[in-house]
């Protein structure tokens, strides 16, 4: 038999509405129930001996809820559809619990289906809710066959907030085909025993493809649990036969296609046939008498006829009416017979109106398609300005692989076509906006304010380089653009603003804490001991600076601006023909013998220190007005003993040998000879063990540092303090 065409599947939709008020024309069999609640039950399906087809088909209503069989089941039916031969059904979840008081549980769910029926691969995924959760979901089709779906979120901060199953706390697989039987555990090997504070279940099931969204507070489980409780949706595909179309018609005491206006056709979506109504016809082709006649008439748009419409049985006509004629009134308007001058001429101008339309269409297109090509050009003329052939040719070694390529208009949207009010900072190579994209992420947009060759170099560079770079601490990089005349970078939005503004910012009111500034000066530590030690080839900053970190939640430092950095290749000294960095941070080893290694990052990073423990700029006036040197005043205030002049106030009161052991470490890292400076990475840890120190003394003897941060933040003004204010009082203090 032949297969039904999309259309006709379509139209016999649409029309059963119509059909179905017939009384010929029921769905159920006759003399048997043919809905329950608001479900109509078609058959073969059936509520009570000799109403269904065969076994597997048989339905119970238990009070007007349907379920497969009965009750018992626990499956109970949504929704069944003849024409895609499918049913949308409830089944149950699997769930794993670890609690704090040692009860735990693990729950497993295994399922079967009757002969005619196996779970839809194309309509369902096998989903995972949980932490360090691996869920698995075995299944029988002829073999025996299997599907895993694993989900890590270390802590509540790391799970994805988006809604979609990521594999952050939530995880989806397809599964196989064919699958009449299932089973679905729990690897051993993985539990919620590390997260159970915020995640003490993990749960799995297989439900219908787009319906699950995932939300965070599903992890904490409760409200998981109240809102499935009934179970999760999940489709059936079935078939009337396993056989071929013509070997089932072989056999017609078995063969389900009885109806004298229907047909044989083969399940797309399972292994087996289905029945359908022929052409013209619309029903229930499982019942002799299912399929009734369309009345074509009653259905304009799907069935045009310009003139008189007539049905017959399975089609209908179209005729003229007396004294007009057509080709095929099906398709084209009935004309008179009999054509007048006047209206002769009408025709004439009509004839020239759309001669002269279509040519003005005509030209329209060819002029916006001249334009078209005119913009594709300058745009490859910008990209390849731009530094868009470099790019391409990194990408081709594979020193860049990580990175999308953004359109103008996308981000001219995502800004607001780079609205002034978007700005969120000018630096020296380039201006940052905020943008929001499609998907609803926030980023931050770069672009150059002037391009030239150097800064072309530049931009490029700095792509490179932080396409590479995968840290905590370092801004991550996500795309750019070089369509345009100024080219743009696109990365995270880090929220709080930068480390110069925390510090030095008008509107600061509260005193930043001693714990919050080791923590930024350990976790900047950390980003260039990575750039220095970890990245392949080693990477040179070249420009560190207060401005050039930034604070993001719970204000961690990220380090950013990788415009001025290079990448160690090779054994040799990097020579630089051109000095490039902020005055007041650059290494005088560097500008006297213009040798930018590792240990001109450490400099500069001893100047931010310094920055930290004195709330002084790099370069800044003293009582009398004169400009001085932080770092020169700084080692001259170590040479005197003269420390506690040049300390913040609000850290003097603190453990002087603490701060002692601070300055000591800014003053190795500003030392004058660069081989004698001592490698980011005992900096970061030196600063770890340095915060580990006051950490304890402050559990053992709380010091008044706490109590006054306390103080303040219960008479604190947020409007006074700008877009940092709220959270400062609590975040720089709660650290991690």
């Amino acid at each position: 038999m032949a297969r039904a065409l999309p259309w006709q599947i379509f139209a016999a939709t649409l029309l059963l509405a119509s059909i179905k008020s017939s009384r010929a024309s029921r769905m159920g069999k006759p003399g048997c129930r043919e809905t329950c609640g608001n479900l109509t039950i078609p058959y073969p399906f059936g509520i009570g001996q000799g109403c269904f087809y065969s076994q597997g088909f048989d339905v119970s209503c238990e009070n007007n809820r349907v379920f497969m069989g009965n009750s018992s089941s626990q499956m109970e039916i949504y929704n069944i559809s003849l024409v895609r031969g499918q049913a949308r059904v409830s089944t149950l979840i699997a769930s794993k619990c670890f609690y704090s008081n040692s009860n735990n549980t693990d729950g497993w769910v295994s399922s079967g289906t009757a002969d005619f029926f196996t779970i839809s691969t194309k309509a369902n995924k096998l989903t995972a809710v949980g932490c360090n959760t691996l869920a698995f979901l075995g299944g029988f089709n002829e073999h025996n066959v299997g599907a895993g779906c694993f989900s890590m979120c270390a802590d509540k901060q790391s799970v994805d907030q988006s809604g979609h199953c990521s594999g952050m706390g939530c995880c989806q697989t397809s599964i196989a085909p064919n699958l009449s039987s299932s089973n679905i555990t729990f690897d051993d090997r993985f539990d919620n025993s590390g997260v159970r504070g915020f995640n003490p279940c993990s749960y799995a099931f297989v439900a219908e493809q787009d319906w699950f969204r995932f939300e965070a507070s599903y992890l904490e489980g409760d409200r998981f649990t109240e809102k499935f409780s009934d179970g999760v949706p999940t489709v059936l595909d079935w078939v009337a036969g396993h056989e071929q179309c013509d070997e089932a018609l072989k056999n017609i005491s078995s063969y389900a296609c009885i109806s004298k206006n229907g047909h044989c056709v083969m399940s797309p979506n399972a292994t087996g046939y289905l029945c359908t109504c022929n052409d013209g016809f619309a029903g229930n082709p499982y019942l002799e008498d299912g399929c009734q006649d369309i009345n074509e008439c009653n259905f304009p748009d799907q069935y045009p006829c310009y003139g008189t419409c007539s049905n017959t049985n399975g089609d209908y006509s179209c005729s003229c009416k007396s004294g007009t004629q057509s080709i095929d009134p099906k398709r084209e308007t009935c004309k008179p017979i009999a054509v007048s001058e006047r209206a002769r001429l009408t025709k004439m101008f009509i004839g020239i109106s759309a001669c002269a339309m279509i040519l003005l269409i005509c030209t329209s297109a060819l002029l916006i398609e001249c334009q078209k090509r005119k913009l594709k050009k300058e745009k490859e003329t910008f990209f390849k300005q731009n530094g868009g052939l470099l790019l391409y040719e990194k990408i081709r070694s594979k020193q860049v692989d990580t990175v999308r390529i953004f359109t103008q208009e996308e981000l001219e949207n995502a800004t607001n076509n780079f609205d002034s009010s978007r700005e969120l900072g000018r630096g020296g190579h380039g201006t940052v906006y905020k943008g929001i994209l499609k998907d609803s992420r926030v980023v931050a947009i770069k672009r150059s304010k002037v391009m030239n060759m150097v800064q072309k170099d530049e931009f490029v560079q700095e792509m490179i380089i932080l396409s590479q770079i995968n840290h905590r601490n370092v801004v991550k990089l996500l795309g750019c653009c070089l369509e345009v005349e100024v080219p743009m970078l696109v990365y995270e939005c880090i929220p709080n603003g930068t480390l110069f503004e925390l510090l030095h910012g008008k509107n600061r009111r509260l005193p930043i804490s001693l714990d919050a500034r080791l923590r930024i000066a350990q976790e900047s530590a950390e980003a260039l001991a990575y750039l220095h030690s970890s990245a392949y080839p080693p990477i040179v900053h070249g420009d560190v600076k207060s401005p050039n970190i930034l604070l993001g939640d719970n204000y961690i430092a990220k380090v950013t601006d990788f415009g001025a950095s290079i990448m160690l290749t090779t054994d040799e000294i990097q020579f630089m023909t051109l000095v490039q960095g902020t005055i007041g941070y650059l290494d005088p080893e560097y500008l006297q013998e213009r040798q930018l290694t590792e240990k001109s990052d450490v400099y500069s990073f001893g100047v931010v220190l310094l920055e930290l423990i004195t709330m002084k700029f790099a370069i800044y006036s003293d009582s009398a007005g004169e400009k001085k040197n932080l770092a020169s005043t700084f080692l001259l205030a170590m040479k005197q003993n003269r420390l506690q002049f040049i300390l913040d106030n609000n850290i003097l009161e603190f453990e002087t040998e603490l701060l002692q052991e601070v300055a000591q470490l800014a003053k190795r890292c500003l030392n004058m000879r660069g081989d004698e400076r001592p490698l980011m990475t005992e900096v970061a840890e030196k600063l770890k063990s340095i915060r580990s120190t006051w950490k304890e003394q402050l559990i053992q003897n709380p010091s008044k540092e706490t109590e006054c941060l306390l103080e303040n933040s219960s008479h604190y003004d947020p409007s006074s303090t700008g877009q940092h204010g709220s959270l400062m009082a609590l975040d720089l203090e709660s650290g991690r």
